[in-house]
């Protein structure tokens, strides 16, 4: 497989950069690769919206729509290195103890992870989660299965109880903390790749 896998790997553009800021192995960048030009049927070297939604998790999935804009961000279409960057978030946490002291804060570190989940609520991207932001994400979320009164009286405790300054919307700063004893590492962590 050595010879086979760094022919493969010296089709993949920027590979050294991408597999330094995403911490994937060679291994798990080939398969990624693999999976990547399975979705991009066209071959054009980059995934739409319409291309993500082959993906039947995804296309099932109540947030599946936010999810896909994140890998798209604000262009309508992502390539190989940011389509790999983005899955970055969901690798799992390693314990590193030879941690370089200035080194740049990993793509799946809880900070990243966070910001990346608050990034799904907060879609007018102005810093905060507003009550109307949380209430669509909740009802994505529950569809039909709660009234409108049950949702709001639910979206109200939860920013009553998370908004510390008193603007009754939810930033950052109050998401990270109000998730402080949740393992956000193993919620946000797929094990896709070995």
């Amino acid at each position: 497989m050595g010879g086979h896998s760094s022919h493969h790997l010296s089709k993949i553009p920027d590979v050294e950069e991408i597999r330094r800021d995403t911490g994937f192995s060679p291994s798990s960048i080939i398969r990624l690769h693999h999976r990547f030009q399975a979705l991009d049927k066209e071959g054009k070297g980059y995934l739409s919206k319409q291309n993500f939604l082959c993906i039947g998790e995804l296309a099932v999935n109540p947030l599946g729509d936010r999810i896909i804009s994140a890998f798209l961000g604000d262009g309508d279409s992502v390539d190989f290195p940011k389509f790999v960057r983005t899955l970055a978030h969901f690798r799992p946490i390693e314990e590193e103890n030879s941690k370089e002291p200035c080194s740049p804060e990993p793509i799946n570190s809880r900070n990243n992870k966070l910001k990346f989940a608050f990034q799904l609520y907060d879609q007018d991207r102005d810093g905060k989660i507003s009550k109307a932001e949380l209430m669509q994400v909740l009802r994505m979320m529950v569809g039909v299965q709660v009234t409108n009164d049950q949702l709001e009286s639910i979206t109200d405790r939860t920013i009553q109880e998370a908004d510390l300054d008193g603007d009754n919307a939810i930033s950052f700063q109050e998401f990270v903390q109000s998730l402080e004893k949740m393992s956000i590492e193993q919620k946000m962590s797929i094990r896709f790749l070995k």
